[in-house]
């Protein structure tokens, strides 16, 4: 008993509840004194939108792989490269910096996105037995790498616009890059959309049944 954890104590369960429009705890109220938002206990329909998102930024991810991301015409003849083959062009062409670049932002920032979200959804879903606080770090990260999945477009537009010489040279996005950009958006979306705090309302339960149960015997 001496190293039982301390019965957890929420904001929600003192009437307190976080706006989110301006960041005030707010208590006994339906709505911000300062902002006038309306506040809620947690984000309304935040697992059911963040699963929407992410499911549909799953389907997108297929198109964005499979079909072309660039479009090059070379003195008439024109050519496509999807995200794997311009990734095995660039190392062919002795430019392995930039590959990993690509490689990383196209195809392992979105997987490790995803990944990472669907394991959070899960576990919220399924109260699997994994650690709150690695999660929570893991949502985190996946936040902060958001802003940096758009470099491969990035690169995309740079190339395009040194590449591009008249009627001799000329390069432009394909189809996949907008099906990529709308995977980066919906993943995003599924990040900010979910409330992390569930993870840890999960945690306060759990803790909450053990008082319990250790008061009861």
């Amino acid at each position: 008993m001496a190293n039982e954890r301390p019965k957890p104590v929420r904001g929600i369960d003192r009437d307190l509840r976080l706006c989110g429009g301006c960041g005030l705890a707010v208590h006994s109220a339906s709505h911000c004194p300062r902002c006038h938002t309306a506040v809620y206990d947690r984000k309304p329909r935040s697992l059911e939108y963040s699963w929407a998102l992410l499911i549909t930024a799953v389907f997108l991810l297929f198109p964005a792989n499979s079909l072309p991301i660039t479009q090059l015409t070379n003195q008439g003849r024109t050519t496509y490269d999807t995200i794997y083959s311009g990734i095995v062009s660039l190392v062919e062409n002795d430019m392995t910096a930039i590959a990993v670049i690509v490689f990383t932002a196209s195809i392992l920032v979105p997987m490790a996105k995803i990944i990472g979200l669907t394991l959070i959804l899960l576990t919220i879903q399924l109260r699997l037995k994994l650690s709150r606080r690695q999660l929570t770090f893991s949502f985190h990260v996946i936040e902060f790498i958001g802003r940096w999945s758009m470099l491969d477009l990035f690169v995309i537009s740079i190339v395009v616009s040194l590449v591009n010489i008249g009627q001799l040279l000329y390069a432009k996005p394909a189809p996949a890059a907008t099906f990529f950009a709308l995977v980066i958006l919906f993943t995003q979306l599924a990040a900010k959309t979910l409330d992390p705090r569930l993870l840890w309302d999960l945690e306060c339960e759990d803790l909450n049944d053990r008082h319990e149960d250790a008061e009861s015997r």
